[in-house]
Formats: structure tokens, C-alpha cells, sequence
């Protein structure tokens, strides 16, 4: 009597997917760029991240599920799911611009022209061209819509920006920025705001990095003096920039919570070592409980992402508890392992950059208002108009 196969079709298919990337990824595992938390980068280290990021991207795995005609490889979100998940396994790292491919790209296939879309995305997945966000300001960080760059509209349709921007996140390596400045100041603070693309090399344009505690520089301030832009590079409409920045910020707080600094659940455990007593053991349990939570609903929050769909409040929750069972795995280590554990580069640099990371696409307080609010239906807070 025979075997029946009770394989579908797409489940073979996408087996033989998976054992593709798996072949694909050892036979470049030389290559490979591996996870880490953010430390200093000499410019050597820079160029072989993004040439990993070239490799994967001209494999067909990154923007997995973007149209190809933006070099992006018309998959599916399932595809997605087991890129991510055999990386992930071999502890490789994804793109060096994860600003760009995680943030920026989803935003711009939202929010841009199809022109637009066609000059920036296939540079943006191969690493040819770099972004960072413009976005926050010294006195509009956690009140996103106080901002006070100002893009003033010239009669020949062009614009002009003077303003500061601050804690700008590799805007020393970056080829563009997205910005939100003011364009209406006499209409309501949300509704005066518009997005545009800005080359960093525009005339007028200066950077300045911040030291970290971790002695990274990966922070900046950045100004605008007179920077003068074409009006192709406006991204949405006059005045719609508070949707684009919000549809922005919905896949910064994914991106950072799906892993970029999460603590590897792997390296935990290598940590604390086979015995480390019954009270570790029960932290170790918590930790990894959220830990493998926070993967599959990562997991899922992709899967939906690769379909076409823009999150919503509830990526916010990824990127809580990402960090804070993160700062968590952090504490554990660094309490069986001993304070030298901090000189080191793994658990020194998270526990370093991981309070900083609380504020990444909205504060710890704000994420908790909109969940409350557009998830439970809780009463709004009472706001400014």
C-alpha cells in the first residue's frame, strides 16, 4: 500500500524555495555579514556590509515581495518569512541600510511616484545609495508635528529648506534623507507639513555626529541653509506629510522591534551556560517566553507587510517589547556573568544603546497612548490642537 503525499502544491513549492536561499546563503556564508549591535565602523567594515547587502539584494532576497521592475523580486510574503527566517539561522545579518530597505523603500512604494520609485528603490536595495530619516528636531523629538523647518514654495515651483534636523541616524553615510518640513504654517500643525527626498550632497547641507555613550557616532545633527529642491522631489501631496511620516513611523517601530537590536534568544542561553541555578533559569524562561512571542508575531506583522498592507498601531507593541525583553536578557547576562561582561562588545553595547533605542520611532509613553486608544478603545488623552 502506498505513501499518500499530502503535500500541496505551494508547500512544495515553497520547500524547494527554502532549500534554494539555504544553498544560496552557505555558499556565501564566507561572505556573510554577521549580526551584531551597533559599535564603531571603519570605512572597511562599512563597504563589506553593504557589499553583503548588494549580494543579497541581486539574489532576489531582499525586497522580496517589491515589484521587480524596482528591483525587488515579485515573491510572496511567505518567501519573505523564509529569507528572514534562514538568515536568522545562520545568525547573518540583512541590509547595512536598514533605515532605507526597512523604513524608507515601504514608504515610497506607498507614498511615491511611480517616477520616484523607479529612481530610488532598486539603489536603495543594492546599497549604491543610502537614507536616513530627517525627521526629528531639538525641540520636536517626541511631538513629531512641532517641527520648525521651514520648505518655503518659490514662484519657479521649486523649494527652499532652512531648518535643523537632530538625532539623525547615519546621516554620515547616507546619499538621501527623507524629510518633514513645514510648508503651511498658518494651517493646523499636522495639516502644514509636507515629505520630500533631499540629495545630502545639496549645497547647503551640513553634519555634525554625536558621540554616544557607546562611542558610536551613529547619531547626528544635521542643517539646512538655503537648501533649494526641485519639486520632484516632494513625495505625497503639499500638506500630506504627517501621513507619510506616520506611515514612516509604523515601519521604523517594526523594523526596530522584528530584530534589529533584539537580543538573539541563542546568545542568552550560550551566556548563562548549562547550570546557572533556579532563579536564572525561571528569568531565562520569562525572557525567551517574549522573545519567541515577539518572533511570531513579527513573523506575522511581515507576512502582512509583504501583502501590501501598511501596519498599524500595533507594530508598536513589537517594538516594546523587543526592547524591553531585550534590556531584560541584557540584565540577566550581565548579573551572572559580572560586570567585566560589560567591557565587552556584545552586552556592553546593548546595554548601552538599548535605553536610547526605548525612543526609536516614538517614545515608550507615546506607543502605549495609540495602542490604548486605537487598539483597546481607550479615551484619548486630552491634546493640543
Amino acid at each position: 500500500m502506498g505513501v499518500t503525499n499530502t503535500t500541496s502544491p505551494a508547500a512544495g513549492a515553497l520547500a524547494e524555495y527554502r532549500a534554494a536561499v539555504a544553498t544560496w546563503l552557505d555558499r556565501h556564508a564566507d561572505v556573510a555579514h554577521r549580526h551584531r549591535v551597533l559599535e564603531p565602523l571603519s570605512d572597511q567594515e562599512i563597504g563589506a556590509w553593504r557589499e553583503w547587502q548588494c549580494l543579497l539584494a541581486d539574489a532576489g532576497f531582499l525586497g522580496v515581495t517589491w515589484p521587480e521592475r524596482y528591483g525587488g523580486a515579485d515573491g510572496t510574503a511567505a518567501e519573505q518569512v523564509v529569507v528572514d527566517q534562514e538568515l536568522e539561522r545562520r545568525g547573518f545579518g540583512g541590509p547595512f541600510d536598514f533605515v532605507g530597505v526597512g523604513m524608507i523603500g515601504p514608504t515610497l512604494l506607498a507614498h511615491g511616484t511611480e517616477a520616484q520609485c523607479e529612481r530610488y528603490l532598486r539603489p536603495l536595495l543594492r546599497a549604491d545609495e543610502t537614507w536616513c530619516q530627517l525627521l526629528s528636531e531639538p525641540g520636536a523629538g517626541s511631538d513629531l508635528a512641532a517641527i520648525q523647518t521651514r520648505a518655503r514654495a518659490q514662484d519657479d515651483g521649486s523649494w527652499v529648506v532652512d531648518g535643523q534636523k537632530v538625532w539623525t541616524s547615519f546621516a554620515q553615510h547616507a546619499s538621501f534623507g527623507i524629510l518633514l518640513a513645514r510648508t503651511d504654517p498658518e494651517l493646523p500643525r499636522h495639516k502644514g507639513l509636507t515629505m520630500f527626498a533631499v540629495p545630502i550632497d545639496t549645497p547647503g547641507i551640513t553634519i555634525r555626529p554625536l558621540r554616544q555613550i557607546t562611542g558610536d557616532a551613529e547619531f547626528n545633527e544635521v542643517f539646512m541653509d538655503g537648501v533649494r529642491l526641485a519639486d520632484e522631489h516632494r513625495i505625497g501631496e503639499r500638506g500630506a506629510g504627517w501621513k507619510v511620516a506616520v506611515t514612516m513611523l509604523s515601519f521604523e517601530r517594526l523594523t526596530v522591534g522584528a530584530g534589529h537590536l533584539a537580543t538573539p534568544l541563542d546568545q542568552l542561553v550560550d551566556a548563562i551556560g548549562p547550570d546557572p541555578g533556579p532563579v536564572a533559569r525561571i528569568r531565562l524562561g520569562r525572557v525567551a517566553s517574549e522573545l519567541l512571542a515577539l518572533g511570531a508575531m513579527s513573523e506575522r506583522l511581515r507576512q502582512e507587510i509583504s501583502a501590501g498592507r501598511v501596519p498599524g498601531p500595533e507594530a508598536g507593541l513589537v517594538k516594546i517589547s523587543s526592547v524591553l525583553a531585550s534590556l531584560e536578557a541584557c540584565r540577566l547576562a550581565i548579573d551572572l556573568l559580572g560586570a567585566d561582561a560589560l567591557l565587552g562588545p556584545e552586552w556592553g553595547s546593548q546595554v548601552s544603546a538599548l535605553p536610547g533605542v526605548r525612543s526609536a520611532g516614538g517614545t515608550e509613553e507615546i506607543i502605549r497612548n495609540q495602542i490604548g486608544e486605537r487598539v483597546l478603545g481607550l479615551a484619548p488623552e486630552p491634546r493640543v490642537p
